[in-house]
């Protein structure tokens, strides 16, 4: 399985907070509480991922119902891979991810996600990104 950035516990955590608004702000919901923990060892130990299994069950099934909110493929329907390039000038994805695409878990998805985003050069973040919803995802 594959580690979840802290960026992705981040985004969950604000999810479920807009999701479930402290009703007196100070109280948070028990996604959020879960979540935080998992939040809070990592920072206290400078990890900057955590493992997908790893997961308490509560704070796995809070972050699955944020990335369930998430875009799947970031393909924008222009494939170079299937053309013969090993990564596709299109999303970024390699063509082994392309391929395995329907089989890789949530994780792997999201570590696939957060690095053609950092990368940045895929077209879906530029001169195509209104087929990809925009450079945001």
């Amino acid at each position: 399985m594959a580690a979840l950035h802290i960026t992705d516990i981040e985004a969950a955590i604000n999810w479920w907070r807009a999701r479930s608004p402290s009703p007196d702000g100070i109280t948070a919901c028990p996604e959020v509480r879960a979540l935080a923990e998992v939040y809070a060892l990592m920072v206290y130990h400078h990890e900057m991922e955590v493992d997908e299994d790893g997961l308490p069950a509560r704070a796995r099934e809070a972050w699955l119902d944020w990335y369930a909110t998430t875009p799947d493929a970031p393909c924008i329907a222009i494939c170079s891979t299937s053309q013969g390039d090993d990564v596709c000038k299109g999303c970024g994805r390699s063509f082994d991810e392309v391929q395995n695409w329907t089989v890789m878990s949530p994780g792997e998805k999201r570590a696939t996600w957060r690095r053609i985003t950092m990368e940045g050069t895929a077209w879906r973040f530029n001169r195509y990104a209104e087929r990809g919803g925009g450079a945001s995802e």
